[in-house]
């Protein structure tokens, strides 16, 4: 089972991690096109993908797995709706193949909140104010 997980953190963590470093800070045209549909860009790509990068990373830790995966599911949470709602599912010809795959990635996401939940539940008892 453990390995099973850790080849689940690896793609999960190498989807996030390398369509930021190939497409968002690059600003390939699809990437563009995406954020200036949506009203991001430039600066809203960056930020998402500095924060795509950051839970590739957070995921990877196996402390903060749960805390990547959180912060994961939130940003392909985000980019699954503006598929839905104004992009397409279909982006400049790719026959769905970003939206499937963050779709894809928010499922590998979510599998990992749920196995690593106690990590999340535990920082919110410990930094629960006493009174």
């Amino acid at each position: 089972m453990k390995i099973l997980v850790w080849i689940l953190r690896l793609a999960v963590a190498f989807v996030l991690i390398s369509t930021v470093v190939m497409h968002k800070f690059r600003g390939t045209e699809e990437t563009r096109y995406i954020f200036e549909t949506i009203g991001m860009e430039p600066n809203g790509r960056y930020v998402i993908g500095t924060l795509e990068l950051v839970a590739g990373l957070l995921i990877l830790i196996p402390r903060t797995t749960g805390f990547g995966a959180l912060l994961a599911s939130g940003i392909l949470a985000g980019a699954i709706f503006f598929h839905l709602t104004s992009l397409g599912i279909e982006v400049l010809g790719d026959g769905g193949a970003l939206f499937y795959m963050a779709m894809g990635t928010f499922l590998g996401c979510i599998i990992l909140l749920l196995l690593h939940r106690r990590q999340i539940q535990l920082f919110f008892r410990k930094t629960k104010p006493r009174g």
